[in-house]
């Protein structure tokens, strides 16, 4: 087989798009981790807190501002595929390269596969980054909605004039 052959060969696989997207994928996959672990973290002992101190209206403010962070982890994960197509000089100017990760990552598909020929695989890797991402996320809310619940549902039983120790039975 001639180097040209070879060339050919891997371009046509999409060798190159496969060994960069997956190294991008830990990237992500690692950073998603690390924040969204410190946002469920900082979530559970902080509603745990109000909730013992009956501070059930702060439970509810923590629960929206974490929310509001894990929506931010996913622009900023957007962002860095972004940068990583436009630094690999994959696409044009980076605003396209956002624009098409944020497409992608979403699975969407709102823009065209822009990518260069031997490139085309990188597409999929970045939406099942963004599906991964998805995933994790709302099993980390789900288990954060029993604390939010919990605090709406003591609020609401002191606004029906229920004696304490019958809310503070209610777990």
């Amino acid at each position: 087989m001639t180097i040209p052959n070879t060339l050919i060969l891997t371009t046509e696989l999409d060798l190159p798009a496969y060994v960069f997207g997956i190294a991008m994928l830990l990237i992500v996959m690692l950073i998603h981790g690390l924040v969204l672990l410190q946002i469920a973290k900082r979530y559970e002992v902080k509603s745990f807190l109000y909730l013992s101190e009956h501070k059930y209206s702060a439970v509810a403010l923590v629960f929206y501002f974490s929310v509001m962070c894990l929506f931010l982890l996913h622009i900023f994960e957007i962002i860095l595929w972004g940068i990583a197509l436009w630094l690999f000089k994959l696409l044009p100017n980076l605003g396209d390269s956002i624009l098409f990760s944020g497409s992608t990552y979403t699975a969407m598909g709102f823009m065209e596969d822009v990518l260069p020929s031997g490139w085309k695989m990188l597409a999929i890797i970045i939406a099942f980054s963004g599906m991964f991402a998805f995933a994790w996320t709302a099993s980390v809310m789900i288990s954060m909605t029993k604390n939010f619940r919990q605090a709406y549902t003591r609020s609401h039983m002191q606004k029906l004039k229920l004696p304490p120790e019958v809310i503070e039975r209610f777990k």
